[in-house]
């Protein structure tokens, strides 16, 4: 009885294709232990190890060349150091999944209150919000690309952010975002009068925001604070002609 395998029965075995097996064959990465006088290829338990090393290899990521040069050429450290940086590498590509989850959960979230609470005027209660100042907005000015150039950078994706314009009086607006730390400009806690809604221009919006103070007038609240204009430009996926925004203003006892 023969101690050695067929490639089908060593692709079986290894639960790969034949051709991936021919594949490295024609790379140099696996030869096999010799050819039989039926010509068949015939592998034996050290393929099958060298082809348990490639599998694990090109698992972690690296190319063919790569693969050879390492089983051909590295040492015990520089094994260690090859797992080293690939669990590294997959601990970083976890976070961002894991990032990336608590974004899509984010979105989804949003969009569910949102269909829930537009053009509902609420009043709730919002932790203590840390803001970071980017620019300010003159009066009459429409927001252009250009004022956007270098703003932002890997610590932060704009557009994945809500986008804070803060009035503070008459002066004009400052473009903000949330912050982890205290960063400039502090939004306390508290209870907040909050009006979401959808809109396409800068008429449209100065027509909400007079609509937000003539509600807080009528019913005598007493707002204080800067008004914010919070834009979850996120959630135009679900409206691309038009922006979702919050209006929402701290109200207290006079």
């Amino acid at each position: 009885m023969r101690n050695e395998i067929t490639i089908s029965e060593l692709a079986q075995l290894m639960n790969v294709s034949v051709h991936q097996i021919r594949y490295f064959k024609d790379k140099g990465l696996l030869l096999p232990a010799y050819i039989s006088g039926n010509q068949y290829r015939m592998y034996s338990m050290e393929q099958i190890y060298q082809l348990a090393h490639i599998l694990l290899l090109r698992k972690l990521g690296l190319p063919v060349q790569a693969v050879k040069a390492c089983m051909t050429d590295f040492g015990p450290d520089e094994i260690r150091q090859m797992l080293q940086t690939s669990l590294e590498n997959t601990q970083a590509e976890i976070l961002r999944l894991q990032q990336l989850q608590l974004f899509i959960g984010k979105v989804l979230q949003e969009h569910r209150d949102f269909g829930q609470e537009m053009e509902a005027y609420r009043v709730k209660w919002r932790e203590a919000v840390n803001l970071r100042r980017w620019f300010m907005l003159s009066p009459q000015t429409e927001l252009a690309a250009r004022q956007f150039a270098g703003k932002a950078g890997p610590e932060l994706n704009l557009f994945e952010a809500d986008i804070h314009y803060v009035f503070e009086g008459e002066g004009p607006a400052v473009l903000c975002t949330e912050a982890t730390e205290e960063a400039g400009l502090l939004l306390p806690a508290g209870e907040y009068l909050c009006f979401q809604f959808l809109a396409a221009g800068e008429d449209e919006l100065e027509q909400r925001m007079e609509q937000f103070s003539a509600y807080a007038a009528d019913r005598t609240l007493h707002r204080t604070g800067p008004l914010v204009l919070i834009e979850k430009s996120y959630l135009s996926l679900f409206s691309q002609d038009r922006l979702h925004y919050e209006l929402l203003q701290r109200i207290g006892t006079i």
